[in-house]
């Protein structure tokens, strides 16, 4: 209960009356002062000018609002918008609109709290555009200015109580900036205009005489309203008028309670849904009360939701129980032809025919209590905790675009393909279909109800044409949210202002020697890829009088210059990692530090933050410290270059006789770790190598691993080991660390199986050491790469690392398991990671360099960095790869090749076939064996012993088995599911 009472003219006391869990009742009283100083920002206005607190007049330029705003066909004499929270909710995409449409925008405080509450991501958005000095965002604190703050009435609901707000808010700023205008008298009269879709709302605003407008009306009086009228979210309003008698054909969701005491109880389970790459009819969800993840199967089980949402599902009854798919059903081929816009006299079916059969043959192809067809724990979706909804990159289908008319710019409904196969079609109203044909579009999802089957979007923009490198490449960030925008300003006034010109100070007495030993005199090289620019570590080695070694990492000191919770530190915080691409690179930090003033370039001073030891000859560690360094690079090496001046015995100088010494140590500490159960895993890494000018790809080479590659390695693996150690030794519930958890058993179940049925060999998974071991025993005489091979496979099979405050798990769980290590942390790269900028952090406040900023002591901020640096390192990882997809595509274009390849899966119509060559993986389907005009070729799957015989002609047969090498023809086609160009493989 709450009570509102005013005991003089700017001071409220609020009431509330709650109830103790102790039973008892308290009374708490909080009095809400109202202000007449809250200035209106508008450049208008002398008045609030003069009112306004001293902060303002310190400003060169203090207010927001233009004294000139845009003009439109019904606001001629220029306008100042006061969009509601439904406003801002549903067309957020057009207020980031770059030019001159919605500029000088007043955001009530009112509005930005229900934003706030209704949707954090669009909230921190908004928030960015107040932050934006060229559109012009101005926060105006309605609730605390004495004319503008609404008291709820008796009876009246919150939502009528914030509309009257938004209202008087408009009323007062309409009356306040007339009396501007008058004491102007040059001034032309501006109008204050409602922006709102509630129609009560603007009826109720018209009858109080005030300018209000619908976004549809607003938005076609603007300059490209078509595109812009595309931006908007098709509201609920819209599609229940449009489809007024649509049949409710998936389940209806359990309320946020029933799902939340379903899952207290055990009769429900929550987890995140993923949709398989092959079958996007069928889906996992893992939870932890079974040992394999559940199946969900079907559009009814799936029950609306996109491939990463939080739901929460229902066990099915054993009866219903599937097993995994073993047929490759793919989305272009099962929906094909279908009718995006649907009418009230052709209703769809939740589940089409073609869906339908395609489920049906799976069941009877499908056959034998096999590895692949055992049947496993079954369950459907019943509601969705977190919608895992973003913007999706993809192509219209031109088989729905209704008329393909330049001219014609009436609105129709068509089909967006995503890029990403396994999320569903998505149904766009649009008026500029024919001109986005051919196009990669980006639009995002605004709705998916009961009586639609597929989700319904909106046009966000156009990327350009399909295949084009530009539109590509940002399709790819885009696909990966990968922050790609130019540096604003305010991070690169966080930059010193020397630019360039910055040196390390000849003074030794200057402070920015202070606490940092002198390392110059040190014979310090870098090793590292071709065309490294942005170099964050160094080494040395040296041997000492008693015979053992000093040796050396020496990290780049971003720390000095990126200093915690300013505008560059937030802005590399959001970032959390570099990306790399095939023809550039995007930055987490500004290019004059990562490539200048951190990077540790040769023959220049540079602040670095060193990690020395002293070490036996058996690479046994004596001792080990930590500092603040300044150090002279004696040189930049590549690996190759680097191997060449180690291999080349006539090099007997002081700097290749330290390297020399640091390939002996690092070669005995790599034993060492194998020794302990370190993992040798692989993945497929190729290069692709572009014309300089044009960036054009002009071959594919399979990255190929030096010893130099090691020695890198196990030195800044041995760092990483030490800083982990001290930073948790200082700050044992706060230090920020790198964790492997080992994998279930159930992981490896299928792999095991398949080495043991086709090659009779034992995976032993009890531990790393004994998966290492077994491992290198999975040899095969008469093919090589076979052991790459399954090394390949067996990486599929792990966990993923991730970072994590070590408060927040048990010693034990800290362990790395892919490294063998007790305890890890990222340290040796805080040019491109995040991560180890935090660790740097903590690493100088544990040797009392300097105190430890409290975001660095909070457990709970460092959840938060945890949980967006582990997206943002995957996400990077993910679209290096997809970069890396695009430009061998680009290379073999035009090209028909002949190489070998393994089969990596197989499936009842159809099998996979990776090439070690390019590193690419292929779908080789059936029906793509079968010759023009002819059927799909007839096959036998045998799911038990991995194989497929398929009957070729009249009178041929071929078997295919799995980790068979095969000769396949490798060409290059536009694939039109995804408007990708795809490797296409033949089996010759």
């Amino acid at each position: 209960m709450t009570t509102l009472k005013r005991s003089h003219d700017s001071l409220y006391s609020r009431a509330y009356i709650r109830t103790l869990k102790s039973g008892k009742v308290q009374k708490v009283v909080r009095e809400l002062y109202l202000r007449q100083d809250i200035p209106c920002s508008s450049s208008l206005c002398t008045a609030c000018l003069d009112l306004a607190p001293p902060s303002f007049h310190r400003k060169s330029d203090p207010f927001v609002l233009s004294a000139t705003p845009a003009a439109t066909k019904h606001y001629p004499q220029g306008h100042y918008l006061v969009p509601d929270t439904n406003a801002f909710l549903s067309a957020m995409d057009l207020f980031e609109v770059e030019g001159a449409v919605f500029q000088d925008v007043i955001v009530l405080q009112t509005v930005l709290e229900e934003v706030k509450n209704r949707s954090l991501p669009l909230y921190n958005r908004l928030i960015a555009l107040t932050k934006n000095e060229g559109k012009r965002f101005y926060v105006f604190f309605n609730e605390f200015r004495l004319e503008t703050h609404v008291q709820r009435d008796a009876g009246e609901t919150i939502n009528d109580r914030n509309d009257r707000a938004v209202r008087k808010a408009c009323a007062w700023y309409a009356q306040h900036l007339q009396q501007a205008v008058n004491a102007r008298k040059s001034a032309r009269e501006l109008a204050i205009v409602m922006l709102s879709d509630d129609k009560d709302c603007l009826r109720k605003a018209r009858s109080e005489g005030l300018a209000a407008s619908n976004l549809d009306d607003y938005v076609a009086a603007l300059p490209d309203a078509d595109r812009l009228l595309d931006m908007v979210a098709s509201s609920r309003e819209r599609r229940v008028t449009s489809q007024s008698k649509a049949a409710m054909f998936y389940p209806e969701y359990l309320s946020m309670s029933a799902m939340l005491t379903g899952v207290k109880n055990g009769t429900l389970h929550q987890g995140i849904f993923n949709v398989s790459p092959y079958n996007y009819l069928e889906g996992t969800v893992h939870v932890p009360a079974f040992d394999r993840s559940l199946i969900i199967q079907g559009r009814e089980n799936s029950n609306r939701s996109v491939s990463g949402d939080v739901v929460v599902i229902e066990v099915l009854p054993k009866d219903q129980w599937k097993a995994p798919s073993s047929k490759v059903i793919e989305e272009e081929d099962v929906g094909k032809d279908e009718n995006a816009e649907v009418d009230d006299d052709s209703l769809e079916a939740v589940v089409s025919e073609r869906e339908r059969r395609a489920l049906q043959d799976e069941v009877k192809k499908a056959h034998g209590q096999t590895a692949e067809g055992q049947r496993q724990p079954t369950a459907k979706i019943v509601g969705i905790i977190k919608r895992n909804w973003r913007q999706y990159v993809g192509h219209i289908d031109k088989d729905s675009v209704r008329s393909r008319s330049q001219e014609s710019r009436a609105q129709q409904t068509v089909f967006l393909i995503p890029m990403d196969k396994r999320v569903p079609k998505i149904r766009v109203r649009t008026r500029q279909a024919s001109e986005l044909l051919g196009k990669r579009v980006l639009v995002t999802i605004d709705s998916w109800d009961r009586d639609s089957r597929y989700p319904v979007g909106h046009f966000i923009r156009s990327l350009g044409e399909l295949e084009t490198k530009g539109a590509e490449t940002e399709a790819l960030l885009l696909e990966w949210d990968v922050q790609y925008r130019p540096f604003p300003k305010t991070v690169l006034d966080c930059l010193p202002a020397e630019g360039h010109d910055w040196k390390v100070p000849v003074s030794m007495s200057d402070p920015g020697w202070q606490g940092r030993r002198d390392l110059r005199d040190l014979l310090v090289c870098s090793i590292d890829p071709p065309g490294c620019v942005d170099i964050d570590d160094a080494l040395h080695a040296k041997q000492l009088p008693n015979g053992n070694f000093e040796v050396g990492v020496h990290i780049a000191d971003v720390s000095h210059f990126v200093k915690p919770n300013n505008a560059m530190d937030k802005e590399a915080s959001l970032r959390g990692t570099t990306v790399y691409l095939v023809d550039k690179r995007i930055d987490m930090l500004p290019i004059l530090l990562g490539t200048d003033l951190c990077s540790l370039k040769p023959y220049v001073e540079r602040y670095s933050f060193s990690v020395l030891w002293e070490v036996t000859k058996n690479a046994d560690i004596v001792s080990s410290s930590f500092t603040k360094s300044v150090i002279r690079s004696r040189e930049a090496f590549s690996y190759e270059a680097a191997q060449l001046r180690i291999d080349d015995k006539s090099q007997k100088d002081d700097l290749t006789k330290g390297m020399r010494h640091l390939m002996m140590l690092s070669k005995k500490l790599r034993a060492k770790r194998m020794a302990a159960g370190a993992l040798n895993l692989a993945s497929p890494e190729v290069r692709v190598q572009t014309e300089s000018e044009t960036s054009d790809p002009v071959d594919v080479q399979t990255k190929k691993a030096l010893d130099t590659n090691q020695l890198v390695e196990e030195f800044m693996l041995l760092a990483n080991i030490s800083v982990a150690g001290k930073i948790y030794e200082a700050f044992p519930q706060t230090a920020l660390l790198r964790r492997h958890a080992p994998p279930p058993k159930t992981n490896f179940e299928e792999l095991s199986n398949q080495l043991k049925v086709k090659k009779g060999m034992e995976i032993h998974t009890d531990s790393s050491k004994a998966l290492a071991d077994s491992l290198d025993t999975c040899v095969d005489s008469a093919e090589p790469f076979f052991n790459t091979l399954v090394r390949i496979l067996a990486t599929r099979c792990m966990m993923s690392a991730e970072y994590f405050c070590s408060g927040t798990q048990a010693y034990p769980d800290f362990r790395h398991y892919g490294l063998a290590s007790e305890i890890y942390t990222h340290f040796t790269s805080p040019i491109r990671r995040y991560a180890d900028l935090e660790a740097h952090r903590q690493l100088a406040a544990a040797i009392e360099y300097e105190p430890l900023d409290p975001s660095l002591q909070s457990r709970a901020k460092l959840e938060a960095v945890c949980k967006n640096i582990n997206v943002r390192h995957r996400n990077a990882q993910m679209a290096g790869r997809a970069s890396v997809e695009y430009y061998v595509g680009q290379a073999l274009k035009g090209r028909v090749l002949e190489e070998d390849g393994f089969i990596m899966r197989i499936f009842s119509n159809g099998f996979v076939v990776f090439v070690p060559r390019f590193g690419i993986e292929g779908l080789i389907r059936l029906r793509d064996m079968a010759k023009d005009g002819e059927r799909e070729p007839e096959s036998v799957f045998d799911g038990e012993n991995y194989s497929l015989e398929i009957r070729v002609g009249e009178k041929g047969q071929r078997r295919v088995d799995l980790v068979q090498k095969v000769k396949v023809r490798i060409s290059d086609e536009a694939e039109e599911s995804t408007g990708k160009r795809k490797i296409k493989l033949q089996l010759v």
